[in-house]
């Protein structure tokens, strides 16, 4: 098996997908971790994946430069998005379901409309790679994450960027925020961590868990809650209220991806060892 660069939860089901280097994605029952499903058509490596707000369609980023929807039901490819120049990192559902949008190295992010199978708009303005994309929960505002070292927010109705946040010093992986949507996490290719008040738009705090590189940040669904994945393989929980730092060692090598159950109470990871585990 390859390495996992992704990993994914079902919006309502006790369902994981994960993404693997190998070109395919396979989805599980969780805790068991008995395989529904593989799905097979991207000719690279996989990077993302994120569940339609129903659970019954899944879309996929790629090394391949595409974005591919698929049929839960059957495991069929049903779309394949072409218009990135380069490999997409990542990619976000819009809540009500008719929008795609997805970041690519080739510094741009998109939006596609499902319905009429277009790109909507190329949301232009980073001078780098875009690594990760985010839609706010039941919003028209995108959050991306860059190698230009800034996150900005768009307005996905117009294409445009509202607000660019500046203060990591190195490349970002990724950036998420809370399911309310009051506050947006970042990590970089250093290890520091940062925590923005996403309706002042400031930063809040700054941790540096370095020097190895955070790959990917979730929240738990309280938002008090802060899960890193590490390139040296562990997994940080910083509790935002008391400040403390937990790690959890098991991955032999780099931990990709993060992803709290909807409970709080079981963690998810995904690593270059070419395992997922479930931490409790």
């Amino acid at each position: 098996m390859g390495s996992y660069n992704s990993v994914a939860i079902h919006p309502r089901k006790e369902i994981l997908v994960s993404c693997s280097e190998d070109h395919h994605w396979k989805m599980v029952g969780i805790p068991k971790g008995n395989v529904i499903l593989t799905g097979c058509g991207h000719t690279d490596w996989l990077s993302g994946c994120c569940f339609h707000p129903s659970g019954t369609k899944l879309a996929t980023s790629s090394g391949d430069t595409t974005v591919k929807l698929w049929d839960l039901v059957k495991g069929d490819c049903i779309l394949t998005l072409g218009g990135h120049s380069h490999a997409v990192w990542s990619c976000s559902w819009h809540s009500c379901g008719d929008f795609v949008a997805s970041s690519s190295l080739d510094t741009t992010g998109k939006v596609w409309d499902v319905n009429s199978e277009r790109c909507r708009y190329t949301l232009r303005g980073h001078t780098d790679s875009v690594n990760s994309i985010e839609f706010f929960p039941f919003s028209n505002t995108l959050l991306t994450s860059s190698a230009d070292k800034s996150l900005s927010i768009w307005d996905a109705r117009m294409g445009c960027c509202a607000q660019s946040l500046y203060g990591h010093m190195h490349s970002i992986n990724d950036a998420t925020f809370t399911a309310r949507g009051h506050m947006i996490a970042s990590c970089d290719t250093c290890g520091v961590t940062k925590i923005w008040d996403f309706r002042k738009l400031l930063p809040m705090v700054s941790i540096d868990i370095g020097p190895s590189p955070g790959n990917e940040v979730a929240f738990d669904s309280s938002g008090r809650v802060l899960a890193q994945a590490s390139g040296n393989g562990v997994i940080h929980l910083l509790d935002l209220k008391s400040g403390q730092i937990r790690k959890l060692m098991g991955h032999e090598s780099e931990a990709h991806s993060v992803v709290f159950s909807h409970d709080g109470e079981s963690l998810f990871s995904g690593g270059s060892d070419g395992t997922v585990r479930t931490w409790s």
